[in-house]
């Protein structure tokens, strides 16, 4: 009897478990997108003749500073973000009463992103921007 009951509530708590694979992980990974300079963040906020103040109240401090012999600075940012995320599946619906026992079946997946980017901004001899570049990546 308690085996009967047992084999119920195994069978009721796989029924109502439910399974996401890694790109449901994934996706449910808190974003920090609203910490991150992308791209769009330096096509949208940079502007040549913005001042030095301006673009660190945008894009926040630089990696790299260096200054060319007549005194104008180069700003360098460079970013890498990596992001992992696994998912493993074990039993839920897949819980099978054999002639042995339980049977249960595991699937696991996982996925990781790598994303860099490079962000050149040079000043004039103001202290304005007089240029940027930016190179991204995502592999």
């Amino acid at each position: 009897m308690l085996r009967d009951k047992t084999i119920i509530m195994w069978f009721v708590a796989g029924l109502i478990s439910g399974c996401m694979s890694a790109g449901q992980h994934q996706q449910s990974l808190p974003s920090t997108q609203e910490r991150e300079t992308t791209v769009g963040i330096v096509q949208k906020e940079i502007r040549a003749g913005m001042s030095q103040a301006d673009v660190a109240e945008a894009l926040g401090s630089p990696n790299i500073v260096t200054r060319d012999n007549q005194g104008r600075e180069t700003w360098v940012y460079d970013k890498i973000a990596s992001e992992a995320s696994f998912s493993r599946d074990s039993g839920g619906t897949g819980l099978i009463l054999n002639l042995f026992g339980f049977y249960s079946r595991e699937a696991g997946a996982s996925s990781t992103t790598q994303k860099t980017l490079t962000v050149i901004i040079k000043f004039d001899e103001n202290k304005a921007v007089d240029s940027f570049s930016y190179h991204a990546s995502k592999f």
